[in-house]
């Protein structure tokens, strides 16, 4: 059974699979770069901020950083547009612009 997430590509035969709901290859996260399949924006209107933080448990991407409890610009390298923060946030200071940044 493979057990390193480098060997699985499309050469791999299916004997060599991981049986499923096991996690292979776990805490990658950080090196897949998947902001790249963004289609909108999200812009942070920093002076509109409240720094409720309300926006930062909703996102699915965890592209919300936070740092001495105040939120910071997003980490466009994981964030894939998909708008929730903006729904969340009260204080309009997260805008969805069209295009990737």
């Amino acid at each position: 059974m493979v057990s390193d997430i480098n060997k699985l590509g499309l050469d791999v035969k299916w004997q060599d699979l991981t049986p499923g709901c096991t996690i292979v290859g776990s805490c990658t996260a950080e090196a897949f770069h998947t902001g790249e399949w963004r289609v909108d924006t999200p812009e942070f209107i920093e002076e509109k901020c409240k720094q409720c933080l309300l926006c930062v448990p909703v996102c699915p991407d965890s592209s919300i950083p936070v740092k001495d409890g105040k939120r910071l610009d997003f980490d466009f390298d994981h964030c894939k547009g998909c708008g929730i923060c903006e729904k969340a946030c009260p204080f309009g200071a997260i805008i969805m612009k069209k295009g990737v940044r």
